[in-house]
């Protein structure tokens, strides 16, 4: 059974402000390489296989800080990547409620082909990694599509909002993926 351990990448400046970041490279802050830090440190009780991240500065630095620990082979793939959010990038949740109301930016990355990204990238892991135990780091878009199209409730997923830093679990059973688990936290607790 191929299983993948699900981190969102620690806190930039833009995640306080509420700030929509998409494609745009912004570093972890302060606050998101602590979240790294505890991550790593939780991680060390599971042994993996292998670190996946997305090429994106704040997802690569949340893995390289990971990885301090683990000693793991390092992968970078693209298909990971944030969604490209065109003319929304950048502004904050306000800005855009008032801009662009339906969520509907200018020039962004089409749905379907942002899902096909994602699920190419799955398929991939799974076809290169088979039965082992995978960490990806990747972003909140990326995390929640891909709990959104293997959850049997279709309700849970987009409702709640993934924390930086949180850990979600699939696995690969029976022929399809499974979400074992989602927005998981606990291993954050000691820094706020």
């Amino acid at each position: 059974m191929t299983t993948i351990c699900l981190i969102r990448h620690g806190e930039t400046d833009w995640n306080a402000a509420g700030r929509l970041q998409g494609k745009t490279d912004i570093p972890l802050n302060t606050t998101g390489m602590k979240q790294a830090e505890a991550c790593s440190t939780y991680l060390t009780s599971s042994s993996y296989d292998v670190l996946i991240t997305s090429p994106l500065k704040r997802a690569r630095q949340t893995a390289e800080i990971i990885n301090n620990l683990l000693h793991l082979p390092f992968v970078v793939m693209e298909d990971f990547a944030e969604r490209y959010f065109g003319d929304g990038e950048g502004m904050t949740y306000d800005e855009r409620r008032m801009a662009f109301p339906d969520k509907n930016y200018p020039k962004q990355e089409e749905t379907e082909d942002f899902l096909n990204r994602i699920m190419t990238g799955l398929k991939k892991i799974n076809q290169s990694y088979p039965d082992q135990k995978v960490l990806l780091v990747a972003h909140g878009a990326v995390i929640k599509a891909i709990l959104a199209a293997f959850s049997e409730d279709d309700t849970l997923i987009p409702q709640n909002r993934l924390m930086n830093g949180c850990i979600s679990n699939i696995h690969f059973e029976n022929e399809k993926w499974n979400v074992k688990d989602f927005n998981r936290t606990e291993h954050l607790n000691k820094l706020f």
